[in-house]
């Protein structure tokens, strides 16, 4: 076992910044992702060069990480802490522990899925997943998409697929217009942002964009052929091959939670310094609240300053200019009251063990629920229903117990092996 100054875990950009400012800034960093490369998924499938199209952030993120200061381990997840200060991390082959005097937790977010009739068809996806997908070489072009939901997401993911050759049919987004113009005023103090949606919008003008509007059914016999959309009270039917939703993010909380991070309001709660309730641990990025990549790299390089020992005031003022956006976000963001109600009681909640609405209702608590219908308890251990129940039913998420990820019995079972040092 090796114990490092400073132990990153999640390679996006929070966490990129974060350990680039450690290292070099002295610290022996380790940087530790699940995925082949770094980026997380607002950088996906960048390769680190310099290329036209890639951002000059993320491009000297990625040179300085490959420069040999930052030990960086891809396809490698974190599934414990078998004792305080020490990670039990799990690749293809073998596991192994690191030890750590600071650790910076960047786990990102995931999108947020809210179940309604047709949800599990094949060709209905996360907004972003359909981005995702597409950027692998999933063939787009001519196909029919509709993308719907809520958030800046959708009309970002817009404009990917056109430019792909997708024929979008359209945006239809929960808020209201008159939200949307408020926080567009709101948008005056981020002018960066500004010329982003509009660059987004430029290359979708031929899309059109409705407010107040949502995905009511999704029908089809083995794949999705059709969707039905509620637009401003009047539905309406739309054929299509592809339907992206996204109902906003929803942050990646198992390991903060299995380290005992204060949680509240659905975030990890963090001083002015970045640093959790549990000691030695920072949290950035998402974790803290969504709003985008410049919060993100700023979090980072404050909580890499911090684990350091240098200081970060000079970068107080701007993180909060970020954390107003991202509470501008949440507030015109927030998902409407009518959309709990979409399930019908046939509905799958959980998908993974087939648990529908009709057989939760009744129940009182997340914990009720797994022990009486297995619902969070498959593959994907509630990061997909666990989300959903609580919006729809307003319960909590417990306390997260090891392993974090699936992991090898022999993984959980190996002993710890210590530091000589």
């Amino acid at each position: 076992m090796t114990t490092h100054d400073v132990v990153v875990v999640g390679a996006g950009p929070a966490g990129m910044a974060a350990a680039s400012t450690a290292a070099r800034h002295g610290c022996t960093v380790c940087l530790v992702d699940d995925n082949g490369s770094c980026g997380g998924q607002i950088w996906r499938n960048y390769d680190g060069s310099v290329k036209a199209g890639h951002p000059r952030s993320f491009t000297d993120l990625s040179q300085s990480l490959q420069s040999g200061r930052v030990d960086f381990r891809t396809r490698t997840s974190v599934v414990a802490q078998p004792v305080p200060n020490i990670l039990r991390v799990e690749t293809a082959g073998a596991f192994e522990d690191i030890g750590y005097r600071k650790l910076i937790l960047a786990t990102g977010a995931r999108e947020r899925f809210l179940p309604f009739p047709g949800w599990t068809l094949p060709g209905v996806m996360g907004a972003g997943g359909l981005q995702a997908m597409v950027k692998a070489g999933l063939p787009i072009r001519g196909k029919r998409v509709l993308l719907a939901g809520t958030g800046p997401l959708l009309l970002a993911v817009a404009a990917s697929l056109a430019k792909r050759g997708a024929q979008v049919l359209g945006i239809f987004e929960q808020a209201a217009l008159a939200t949307l113009a408020g926080f567009c005023m709101q948008l005056l103090q981020h002018p960066g942002k500004i010329r982003e949606g509009v660059a987004y919008r430029t290359m979708t003008m031929a899309v059109p964009f409705r407010t107040s509007s949502w995905v009511v059914r999704a029908e089809g016999e083995n794949s999705l052929q059709s969707v039905n959309v509620s637009i401003n009270g009047s539905i309406r039917n739309f054929d299509c091959d592809f339907l992206g939703c996204a109902f906003h993010l929803v942050p990646n909380l198992e390991l903060p939670r299995l380290l005992s991070c204060a949680i509240q309001n659905g975030f990890v709660c963090v001083n002015r310094l970045q640093e959790t309730s549990t000691k030695d641990i920072c949290c950035v990025g998402e974790l803290t609240g969504v709003g985008g990549l410049e919060k993100a790299l700023c979090e980072g390089e404050i909580a890499g300053l911090v684990c350091a020992g240098r200081p970060a005031s000079h970068l107080y003022r701007k993180r909060n200019r970020y954390l107003r956006f991202a509470k501008q976000l949440e507030e015109t963001f927030a998902l409407r009251p009518q959309l709990a109600k979409l399930a019908e009681p046939e509905t799958f909640v959980c998908r993974c063990e087939d648990v529908s609405r009709r057989t939760l209702e009744g129940l009182h608590s997340w914990r009720e629920a797994k022990l009486h219908t297995r619902c969070g308890m498959g593959p994907c251990q509630g990061r997909i229903c666990g989300a959903a129940a609580e919006f729809i039913f307003g319960w909590d998420s417990e306390q997260v117990r090891p392993p974090v990820l699936p992991a090898r019995v022999s993984t959980l079972a190996g002993a710890v092996e210590l530091d000589p040092r």
